[in-house]
């Protein structure tokens, strides 16, 4: 039967009593699931936790600057576990950690929230700020910059015989997601040409 309507006859059920079996083609149910398996993960997002060290004592500018790393993090839609090293005495004034921890809670409180509170895990104080969007909801950064083409500086410095400027070549955007070579050799052929 399943050679006449040109299908394959596949077993679904081995341990049931009687075996079930099924007319169908057996090509295209893969081809399907593989696409249907190809969608979900493509729907899904990794969570990915990045981590700040800090001391206890640490300077106001360089608070400023693991703050900054936090936020971008945050932005990214990624989590965030911050944690505390104590030294030494440090280790004595574990209140010193938990303030600094909190400060930076609230420093950061419109990007995200606190997902772990500050705990002692022995030499450390390990707390865990998750963002408020999910990492789908953030927008990537594709930010274009007008580069002008080699062609073009070189038409527009050396100009016309009777002191009409070139045709000039529309600007070439170079995309934040193109790599840092190409970028490179456009700048070292746009010097090339401004010095020749």
């Amino acid at each position: 039967m399943a050679q006449e309507a040109d299908l394959d006859l596949v077993e679904v059920a081995a341990t049931a009593r009687p075996p079930v079996c099924k007319l169908m083609d057996y090509g295209k149910f893969k081809y399907e699931s593989a696409v249907k398996a190809r969608e979900s993960r493509k729907n899904q997002t990794q969570t990915i936790v990045k981590e700040i060290k800090l001391r206890p004592k640490i300077d106001p500018h360089d608070y400023g600057t693991k703050r900054g790393h936090v936020e971008r993090f945050l932005k990214a839609g990624d989590k965030v576990k911050v944690t505390i090293m104590f030294r030494g005495r440090e280790q004595s004034r574990p209140e010193l950690g938990f303030r600094l921890l909190q400060k930076l809670a609230a420093d950061v409180e419109e990007l995200g929230f606190v997902e772990a509170q500050a705990k002692q895990d022995g030499r450390n104080m390990i707390m865990v700020i998750g963002p408020h969007k999910k990492k789908s909801e953030t927008k990537p950064h594709t930010a274009t910059k007008p580069v002008p083409s080699p062609r073009s500086a070189s038409a527009a410095q050396d100009g016309d015989a009777d002191g009409d400027q070139a045709e000039v070549a529309p600007d070439e955007e170079i995309t934040a997601e193109a790599p840092e070579a190409e970028a490179d050799e456009v700048a070292a052929d746009e010097a090339a040409s401004t010095q020749a």
